[in-house]
């Protein structure tokens, strides 16, 4: 009896191509014809048509989201940033940041401001010491843990770096030519 051999058989079941054998033309009989999904037709067409060509990060490797730290509060992370909300403290963060920059504007403009233009400034940091207390107070009883309080702002202190910053004016004013 005439039997093929195993490797002649596992041959053909690992080549690819029609239901014929390459090196003859004899039909491979563990092959059945080749015949195109209906999915994979309808992602051929779509390729065809250009459906892919505009899609975000197109030649790139897509970004994971790596929550592996977040332990057991993966999925509310996720829920909330697909949501685009953030935990109420870290919006508080947010706050006192913004108002710890407005503090910042005012003492980085106060060698350039006007006698008049200084009163103002007091004022303004007055008010920006205070909104930025009560916002880290609330901050520092929402946060979870210790690393992510602020510490006050102490009104004479913020004031005397305002003194500095107008007097710094003064002081070039008189050594001038």
């Amino acid at each position: 009896m005439n039997r093929p051999r195993a490797s002649a058989i596992l041959g053909w079941m690992s080549r690819s191509g029609d239901a014929r054998d390459r090196d003859d033309d004899r039909p491979n009989p563990w092959r059945a014809p080749a015949r195109e999904p209906l999915i994979d037709r309808q992602i051929r067409e779509a390729q065809e048509a250009g459906a892919f060509d505009d899609l975000p990060y197109r030649g790139e490797r897509i970004p994971l989201e790596d929550d592996s730290l977040a332990g057991d509060w993966a999925l509310a992370h996720h829920i909330l940033k697909n949501a685009r909300m953030v935990p109420p403290w870290i919006a508080t963060d947010r706050e006192v940041r913004e108002l710890l920059a407005r503090r910042d504007a005012v003492l980085a403009r106060a060698p350039r401001s006007s006698t008049i233009g200084r009163e103002r400034d007091r004022v303004e940091l007055r008010r920006i010491v205070e909104d930025a207390n009560r916002a880290i107070a609330v901050l520092n009883s929402e946060a979870p843990t210790d690393r992510q309080h602020r510490r006050r702002l102490v009104l004479e202190i913020e004031l005397m770096k305002l003194a500095t910053a107008h007097h710094r004016t003064d002081d070039d004013e008189s050594d001038g030519p």
